[in-house]
């Protein structure tokens, strides 16, 4: 090789060395916000562990498919561990695969614009909410109402993969000899959460069963599992009866003002002040709550029937409703540019991460907490 060529191949070298170095450098952006899946699934029922669902229908879709899949995992561990053990151990010859069940695939695909579209998908849904009137502007009944949709929609699908537990004979329906508690209640206390064995017994059963026939169909189930959002009268008395039971102190099966006072009336406060009611009372004692039992209290004998709290027993338990009336106030406030109480969809485009943050993850190393209950 002659020595010009040596020097061309030095120069090109050096070159080439040269860009590399003064080439400009990717530097990770400090404030992008990654979405990601949540992974708090859990064998409670959902009045035990109350999480919004997701703005999105097709989020929730790909949330759902993955809780699907760790309530398999877990319904197989528990019930056959024989089998999760076998499920674990790969075929001679093959390695061990990584499961979906993490959904980097998932995430990947909800952080690819080119896939997922946050302003794309706003466009699409604008309409969809906007419906009471159709008239270019989303208010919080609006709002309200579609995150009810998809909280029900929820809510059902996780009463059936509960019902096909529970459906021994899977005739579509639940007798009282199919169920059994929950597992959470069978290793608990006789008081943890708040619930004791008196939800999971015959009474709660045959409270649920709105049409007597002894078994519980998908309806009734779901009315079983979630009694705050049964329009079953039936099961709304034994959630009054239930309360008297756990408040009645001196066993006389009624609430007297100071039962009353002591649990009841911090429930219905605390409903009332999320719906931005006031007391005129520093001493809820000496006003509101005195008012609140005297009215409560009919044929004034200064206790409280089961039938006397019936008005009161939707604050003491919260409905769906409330929850969702709940996330859309927050939506509003969070995104409403110009304070006139309703979004346009410019507005919902320009907050895209009130609609769809959760938990983010900055600079791929600190996670930080962005409203997650308001998913």
């Amino acid at each position: 090789m002659s020595k010009v060529s040596i020097i061309i191949y030095i120069t090109v070298a050096l070159l080439l060395l040269l860009l590399v170095s003064h080439s400009p450098k990717k530097t990770p952006n400090h404030r992008h916000r990654r979405l990601k899946l949540r992974s708090n699934f859990t064998f409670a029922p959902s009045h035990q562990h109350r999480e919004a669902i997701p703005f999105d229908p097709l989020v929730a879709d790909i949330e759902r498919r993955r809780e699907d899949r760790q309530w398999e995992k877990q319904y197989v561990e528990h019930h056959h561990p024989e089998v999760a053990a076998h499920l674990t151990e790969p075929a001679p010859g093959e390695e061990s695969q990584p499961e979906w069940e993490d959904f980097a695939d998932a995430e990947d695909y909800l952080n690819d614009d080119n896939r997922f579209n946050v302003t794309d998908r706003l466009s699409l849904l604008f309409p969809k909410i906007d419906v009471h009137p159709a008239d270019g502007f989303v208010d919080v009944d609006e709002l309200t109402e579609w995150n009810l949709q998809q909280a029900e929609r929820e809510t059902l699908h996780r009463t059936q993969r509960e019902m096909e537990t529970h459906d021994k004979n899977h005739d579509g329906l639940v007798s009282f000899s199919e169920y059994e508690p929950p597992s959470w209640i069978r290793n608990s206390d006789n008081s943890s959460f708040g619930y004791d064995m008196g939800w999971w017994k015959l009474g709660h059963f045959n409270a649920s069963d709105a049409d007597g026939d002894g078994f519980l169909n998908l309806t009734e189930f779901n009315d079983f599992l979630h009694p705050a959002d049964t329009k079953n009268p039936k099961l709304l008395h034994w959630l009054c009866e239930e309360e008297i039971r756990e408040r009645d102190s001196d066993k006389d099966g009624k609430i007297n003002f100071n039962e009353f006072f002591h649990g009841l009336f911090d429930l219905v406060r605390n409903y009332d002040e999320n719906h931005h009611s006031s007391h005129e009372s520093d001493d809820p004692r000496d006003g509101p709550a005195r008012n609140l039992f005297a009215v409560l209290d009919k044929d004034n004998d200064g206790h409280l029937s089961d039938e006397e709290l019936l008005p009161i027993i939707g604050k003491i338990h919260p409905s769906e409703h409330y929850y969702a009336k709940q996330q859309a106030e927050y939506i509003v406030q969070q995104a409403d540019a110009d304070k006139d109480g309703r979004l346009t969809l410019a507005e919902m485009i320009d907050h895209p991460y009130v609609f769809y943050s959760a938990i983010f993850n900055e600079d791929e190393e600190d996670d930080y907490d962005f409203h997650d209950e308001f998913r």
